[in-house]
Order: C-alpha cells, then structure tokens, then sequence
C-alpha cells in the first residue's frame, strides 16, 4: 500500500480525472466534487501510483477490482444520495466507492466477503479517518441488524436481486444494482414503492466481478 501523501501533483491528475469524468456524462456536482476529493492512488498498491487516475478499473488483489472511476460515479448518481442517508454497500472492495459515498454525507454501511480485503480496508479507512463501518460477511444476506437503509449500491454483479436487499430498504428507498450472469450486465435501479410495489429502471451495460456468496477466507 501507498504512503498516504496526497501531493499537489496527485490533486492535479485528479481534477482532470474529474473533467474527463463529467465529459462522459456525470451532472452530478455533489458527486464530481466527491471523486475530487478522494485520493485514489491511497487505495492501490505503491505500483500503481502513476497509473491511478486514468479512468480505468485495477487488480486489488483476492480476484477483485478498484472499479473504473465513472461507474462509481454513474451508479452514485442514480442513487441520488442525500446527507445523512443510511447506504448500505454489498462489496466494499479497496473502500473506494464507501468513501464516494461518506464524502456525499452519507452514513455508510459496508460488507465484504473477502476476509483479506476486509481487514486490509478496514484498516486503511480508519487511517484516513472515514467513519465508514465495515463487516466481514456475506453480501447476500444484506446487513439485517443494522436495517433499514435509505440506499443500497451493489458492487459487484449480482445474478438476481436477493430478497433481503428489498427486506432491508426502507419505503421511498432506492437499490443501484447490476444485475447479469454473463460478462455484462444490466444496471438497475430499483425504487420501493411500498412492501408490495416497486418501480425498476434500467440504466445501459456494465462489466463487474461476479457477487459470490458466503465468506472467503
């Protein structure tokens, strides 16, 4: 892992990650300011320090990725956060998108599957002092003891929306989801009307990693 050193020339490559960012089509200006914000180089390997800013996914390590900076920024834009929004997060990764998310105003809840990813983040967001609370766990299962959510945003490619994603989401909630079993997948966003109706919208292609369930070591 990097030394947490954000320098001038890092807060330059971001600003023009950002622009580039917006050019593809990000309105949002709460969440351009967020992607400025967050140093992102603070959550690869020292390898990758010159390379952290191009708009492209990188290995983490434990199979997993640091998502393309514009699909954070797209599926944190339809999840139309507001302060102190409740958001769950199913994949916490590098803690990337968590930190998005806390910068937003949002109280974020994450699980990981991976136990190796899990104490890693967990220890580098305590550096950085995000306040964000992560638990080792299975995705699938949502994080039933601290429900209700305002929001929920999946990171990884779900076969299906699992049951307890819906249990857990308050009405008036919103799930941002990618939802595929093949090497693409649908980007969903999913509005809870009530416990009985719900309003499904689609939102073009993506690539993720595929959602596994239970825990690995």
């Amino acid at each position: 892992m990097t030394s947490l050193t954000d320098s001038y020339r890092h807060k330059g490559m971001r600003k023009k990650l950002v622009e580039e960012v917006r050019e593809k089509g990000i309105k949002d200006e709460r969440v351009l300011e967020a992607l400025e914000a967050v140093p992102r180089h603070f959550f690869m390997d020292s390898s990758f320090v010159e390379i952290a800013y191009q708009d492209k996914p990188f290995p983490i390590g434990s199979g997993q990725t640091i998502s393309q900076p514009y699909t954070v920024a797209y599926q944190t834009e339809l999840l139309r956060v507001e302060r102190g929004c409740k958001v769950l997060e199913v994949g916490t990764g590098s803690g990337y998108q968590a930190c998005i998310l806390e910068e937003m105003g949002a109280r974020v809840f994450s699980v990981e599957r991976h136990y190796n990813l899990y104490k890693k983040t967990k220890a580098l967001l305590a550096e950085m002092n995000y306040k964000v609370k992560v638990f080792y766990g299975d995705g699938y299962q949502g994080l039933p003891a601290f429900a209700p959510f305002d929001r929920i945003v999946v990171t990884a490619a779900a076969p299906y929306l699992p049951k307890p994603f819906l249990e857990q989401l308050k009405p008036g909630g919103i799930i941002v989801i990618p939802v595929g079993k093949g090497d693409t997948q649908v980007m969903k966003r999913i509005t809870k009307i009530d416990d009985a109706h719900t309003e499904e919208e689609h939102f073009g292609f993506f690539r993720f990693v595929p959602m596994l369930g239970s825990k690995a070591r």
